[in-house]
């Protein structure tokens, strides 16, 4: 997405005057140039006075679309240009009132979800900011008033079909499933079992579907524990559910005790199922009051249960606050340290890679198949299983396979919506991409919060897929470090010393906080790749210019690769 201080740049967009039919019923020619998608159409302008937080007042035009709010500088000594995706608006506020004192006092609050707060100041007379408030509240909110989500209307067009990168039937074969320990159930292809799970789980080979509907009632939203990675040697698993009922009475269930048994028997190398729960010991215990709760040890007799003290999407919501209260407008540098300490942040941040680490060392390491959940298990619980699978499956690690990722355990499993530098093929932009687009309403990807009401809404054939337009274009997200590696397991280092906030994504509006562009070490990365692509080129150019002498055929490129070196 486009800075505050940089013009929006995509290959996507079509750069074009827009016509539109004004008040007296006439075409009129807008001279400045707005970026529009196709289907996207103009809605309204207005001259504003954008009340910058870094460099005060600047006059400028805003156009609002059925899909952005987009500003131009209309000053000739500034090139500012504000592009906002309406999805992204989480707040619109009336500023001042028509008796307000003091220069630009009236108009319009933005509040933004990607840390950014957005004030327009308006002329005071005639109710100049009514049209502009009803029109960016229509539009930023769309299902209040009975409008479609742009995504439905966006008419973008790419040369790769986004909504078949994901297919649970080959990703669990890729995994060697099934197996004679697991096997494929469709008992919810009509979302009947659970509305939130997707059509096709993977359970214990010897669990009938009766016995599976049993287990479902004595889970928090039929939320059954189903298979999601299985270790490619040791055969252990990573398993996911939401909380058992227990209650205040400490209600027991013999069917899904016998249940979590069969997913240990799955594995016979441990005794014991390894339970994580990842809230506080002191919030499970807090659910048994509305009705749900823990598996205890008199009564699941064959599992280890620890508790990783992650704390619910209130108190992360609350942190984060914290997080945009110190990065926008301004960073104070003289007490940056202390205010980021007092955000909390990095510390939950700490403890969901520690209880991750602890899930894949644990089924790598420990020879133990694991169960993860927290309430409901879709927050917390996708966190851990995402973050542990990447840790231990390479394929997560490249770009389709963390498309994948991202589709299975988030996307379908339902959702409410450190660097390694050569263990992932994609690089930043490529996660910032996925970020922005989570709120823009530009593609399909991740509306809704589940597999069943995306189906009912017929997504996948009424909207675009984010992955379309990233793997039309995968150049752009590929990290030239990247080394691909078969089964080796990550496990970074959880430790406050070694965290540090993601500037490029939490500061990245602050034209102060300036990356060196492009990265030197990248580009010079880049220099050696393209130099060795020269050496191959040269060595293949030899070999057929040597073959009609040679009898034997000539060695590959490959083969002969490791006797050119190349001085980094």
């Amino acid at each position: 997405m486009a800075s505050a201080s940089t013009k929006y740049n995509s290959h996507s967009l079509e750069i074009e005057s827009i016509k539109r039919t004004s008040r007296d019923g006439l075409n009129r020619d807008l001279s400045e140039t707005v970026p529009r998608l196709p289907g996207e159409t103009l809605i309204t302008d207005k001259e504003v006075i954008y009340i910058c937080p870094f460099n005060g007042p600047i006059k400028g035009r805003v156009y609002i679309t059925n899909y952005r709010l987009y500003l131009r500088s209309l000053e000739t000594d500034s090139a500012l240009i504000l592009d906002v995706p309406l999805g992204v608006i989480s707040r619109i506020e009336k500023m001042g009132g028509a008796t307000s004192r003091g220069e630009n006092s009236y108009g319009l609050d933005i509040t933004c979800k990607d840390m950014r707060n957005l004030r327009f100041a308006l002329k005071q007379e005639g109710h100049s900011r009514r049209d502009m408030f009803e029109t960016l509240t229509r539009y930023a909110f769309p299902l209040a008033h009975n409008l479609p989500l742009f995504a439905f209307l966006n008419e973008e067009k790419f040369n790769v079909d986004g909504w078949t990168v994901y297919n649970p039937v080959e990703e669990y074969q890729r995994q060697g499933l099934p197996n004679h320990n697991w096997r494929i159930t469709f008992i919810n292809k009509c979302y009947e079992l659970c509305d939130t799970y997707p059509a096709l789980l993977m359970v214990p080979y010897r669990t009938s579907d009766e016995d599976l509907k049993r287990v479902a009632a004595f889970r928090s939203r039929s939320r059954i524990p189903v298979l999601s990675w299985i270790h490619p040697e040791n055969k252990t698993a990573i398993v996911r559910c939401s909380q058992p009922l227990v209650g205040m009475s400490g209600k027991r269930n013999k069917d899904d005790e016998k249940y979590l048994d069969a997913i240990r028997e799955t594995n016979k190398q441990n005794s014991k199922l390894t339970i994580y729960d990842a809230r506080p010991s002191v919030n499970a215990v807090a659910n048994k009051a509305t009705g749900g709760g823990y598996e205890s040890d008199d009564a699941y007799h064959n599992a280890e249960l620890s508790f990783l003290d992650i704390h619910n999407i209130h108190v992360m919501r609350e942190s984060l606050k914290k997080v945009k209260d110190i990065v926008y407008p301004n960073v104070e540098e003289s007490h940056w340290l202390s205010s980021l300490e007092s955000t909390h942040w990095l510390e939950h941040i700490k403890l969901v890679l520690t209880g991750a680490i602890q899930v894949a060392d644990k089924v790598s390491s420990g020879k133990s198949s694991v169960l993860v959940h927290c309430s409901d298990g879709w927050d917390r619980t996708a966190q851990l299983t995402s973050l542990a699978m990447l840790m231990l499956d390479s394929f997560y690690r490249s770009i389709e396979g963390f498309e994948i990722l991202v589709q299975k355990e988030w996307i379908s499993f339902g959702h409410k919506f450190a660097s390694f530098p050569t263990a992932f093929e994609f690089n930043e932009r490529f996660l910032i991409t996925i970020l922005d687009h989570l709120y823009s309403c530009r593609f399909g990807t991740f509306l809704f919060n589940c597999e069943s009401a995306r189906e009912r809404q017929n997504v996948p054939e009424r909207t675009v897929s984010l992955w379309s337009m990233i793997n039309s274009n995968k150049e752009k997200f590929k990290n030239p470090f990247y080394t691909k590696e078969i089964n080796r397991v990550l496990y970074p280092v959880a430790s406050m010393r070694h965290l540090e906030l993601w500037v490029n994504y939490y500061i990245r509006w602050n034209p102060r906080i300036k990356q060196q562009q492009p990265n030197p070490v990248e580009q010079r990365y880049m220099e050696l790749l393209a130099l060795r692509d020269d050496y191959i080129k040269r060595l293949e150019e030899l070999q057929l210019a040597n073959s009609a002498k040679l009898s034997d055929p000539p060695t590959s490129p490959s083969q002969m690769m490791p006797h050119v070196q190349t001085h980094f």
